[in-house]
């Protein structure tokens, strides 16, 4: 390895490290109430501004990060938790999995940016990944950019193609965004602080699989049922 390459890869590690500083995972609670605020804000903000109600009102899951840090100089990377809940045959929604993500890019941004992330899935592979532990965006599922506004459809001429449309807010701005290379995992530790030992994915996703589950946990899958059957 070269001395100049050294230094690079020296000046990328040292640029990361304040994204772990920075970013102490939060209390599952707060993670919860969080995740309801930002969807709040979001949804509540003018039409051209809010996720498609089409897209939204045929989602198979969706996924709140709220707060995700971003940093580096050269080297960039992300890292971020929040909660994934799927939709039940039923028309209704899960409890939701406490989840994580990481990504790393190459760019050169000084500093670190906050953004708050949510991820649409139309289909169920992406959520069989999660269920069996991890996925990337990209490799297990086809993600592009989300359409914003009234309407997904006229967004995107009625060609809504990917699997998972994924979005980001960050100083205020509402938009889609593309993350192909992110992985996202199962938070097994915070689902065990919230739904106690030997809980698996896919029975906090399961209906009737948790009836204990706490009360941030229940408005965060209400706050979904309200903005998804409008």
């Amino acid at each position: 390895m070269t001395p100049r390459l050294s230094r690079l890869l020296a000046l990328g590690l040292l640029a990361l490290l304040p994204i772990s500083a920075a970013q102490a995972a939060d209390p599952p609670k707060e993670q919860a109430e969080n995740a309801v605020r930002v969807l709040k804000e979001i949804m509540d903000d003018a039409p051209d501004k809010q996720l498609p109600a089409d897209l939204l009102k045929n989602a198979r899951a969706i996924a709140v990060l709220p707060d995700m840090v971003k940093g580096g100089f050269v080297f960039s990377g992300a890292k971020g938790e929040g909660l994934i809940s799927i939709k039940s045959p039923d028309g209704t929604w899960s409890n939701p999995n406490f989840i994580s993500m990481a990504g790393a890019g190459v760019g050169f941004q000084i500093g670190i940016q906050s953004a708050d992330v949510i991820l649409v899935f139309r289909t169920d592979r992406g959520v069989q990944g999660i269920i069996d532990g991890k996925f990337t965006l990209g490799a297990n599922a086809s993600a592009a950019a989300g359409p914003v506004g009234r309407s997904a459809t006229a967004a995107t001429d009625g060609q809504l193609k990917a699997e998972i449309y994924t979005y980001s807010r960050a100083r205020g701005l509402f938009a889609g965004v593309a993350l192909d290379g992110t992985h996202f995992s199962i938070d097994d530790d915070t689902n065990k602080q919230v739904y106690g030992p030997g809980i698996t994915p896919r029975r906090i996703f399961e209906t009737g699989g948790i009836t204990n589950a706490p009360a941030y946990v229940v408005n965060f899958r209400d706050t979904l049922e309200e903005y998804t059957n409008r």
